[in-house]
């Protein structure tokens, strides 16, 4: 294990209302010749005002089936090569980036992520998340280096559905969790040390920003405009959790995101949606204080986050299928092994059941 303090970030982090209007300006510095992966809805909706700001020499587009698998990551990977083109820009949300990075990677190539929903911290990280051909989590693939450029759109974002920020709310009240297990540990972080000072500050900042900002900027989002609460909220959604995450360390809110994706009733839910349950059992995992459990679920609740099974779709879910959730969880090659003492599948499973009654205890109250 390394003992070095590593910090990572993207080389270049772009925020604020029409910034895709100059697209051009922005990729000119990285190449001239550019990709830009993304859903046939991105396209039709965003496709004028790129071309606009190309003029002549129009962009290429390749439009992908919505899923990161290696599948898709090839076929990206083989157009860039045969065409030759130097820049790969994805458009949209977490796939279509973690998509554009992975196929970047492999052909070696620069890459621009632009945002159009600030539904997770995906833009900003050196990892890129691969699922199978059938949307079950797969692994994650560690990049060497972080995107060259984050361009965010925040009237792009405004007008967004309002489910996707608050999603992004969710995946963002993990950071700082997350990162707090992590430094009692000491683990190394996805940045390929121990934390920083820099990363944990981060993190506890987003979850500071969360608080004060989020209920303002569902509100914004809902009158689609890019508001001062709005802007703070997408630049902690999408910055802020993207460093906190990588350079503060992961946990079990993580984990349980990803054992939740064994169950086909989660696949209709969010990232962020299923992350904010994994932080409510994260908390009972590790016997978190009673007023700061409180804390957030009055939060979750106050923007419309899940915190029971009930929320994501698991109303009668059994508990031979939890198991199968927990011990996905506790998998050493997934990340709640960074939790500060031993964690196994029973351990997960009993914290999954005390999240999930609690929870529904917060929703009879209310």
């Amino acid at each position: 294990m390394s003992l070095n303090r590593v910090l990572i970030a993207p080389a270049r982090y772009v925020q604020g209302p029409n910034v895709i209007a100059n697209l051009k300006e922005h990729t000119d510095k990285l190449g001239d010749k550019v990709i830009i992966a993304l859903s046939a809805g991105a396209k039709k909706r965003l496709e004028a005002t790129i071309n606009a700001s190309y003029g002549d020499v129009k962009p290429t587009y390749h439009v992908f089936n919505g899923e990161c698998s290696k599948t898709e990551i090839n076929r990206l990977a083989e157009v860039i090569k045969a065409e030759n083109f130097n820049v790969v820009c994805s458009l949209g949300g977490g796939k279509a980036h973690d998509l554009a990075k992975a196929a970047a990677y492999y052909t070696k190539r620069s890459v621009v992520i632009i945002p159009t929903i600030a539904s997770s911290d995906a833009p900003c990280s050196a990892l890129s998340v691969i699922y199978t051909d059938d949307g079950a989590f797969e692994e994650y693939l560690f990049l060497p280096r972080n995107p060259d450029l984050v361009l965010v759109d925040t009237a792009v974002i405004a007008k967004a559905p309002v489910r996707t920020l608050v999603a992004g709310m969710g995946d963002a009240l993990a950071t700082y969790f997350e990162a707090r297990a992590s430094k009692q540990k000491d683990c190394t972080t996805c940045a390929g040390g121990v934390a920083t000072i820099t990363g944990q500050a981060l993190a506890r900042l987003c979850y500071d920003t969360l608080l004060s900002d989020s209920v303002k900027a569902k509100l914004s989002a809902e009158a689609g405009v890019p508001s001062q609460a709005l802007e703070a909220i997408v630049e902690a959604n999408t910055l802020l959790s993207g460093i906190g995450f990588e350079s503060g360390g992961l946990g079990a809110a993580h984990a349980v995101h990803n054992g939740l994706t064994v169950l086909e009733e989660s696949h209709a839910y969010l990232h962020g949606e299923k992350v904010a349950f994994g932080v409510m059992t994260h908390l009972f995992m590790e016997n978190a204080p009673m007023e700061e459990i409180e804390t957030v679920a009055n939060y979750c609740l106050s923007v419309g986050l899940p915190i029971a099974l009930g929320d994501i779709g698991m109303c009668n879910v059994s508990d031979e299928d939890l198991m199968r959730v927990a011990a996905a969880a506790a998998a050493p090659t997934d990340t709640a092994v960074n939790m500060p003492f031993h964690v196994s599948a029973e351990t997960v499973f009993a914290a999954i059941k005390a999240a999930d009654a609690y929870g529904r205890m917060k929703h009879s109250q209310h």
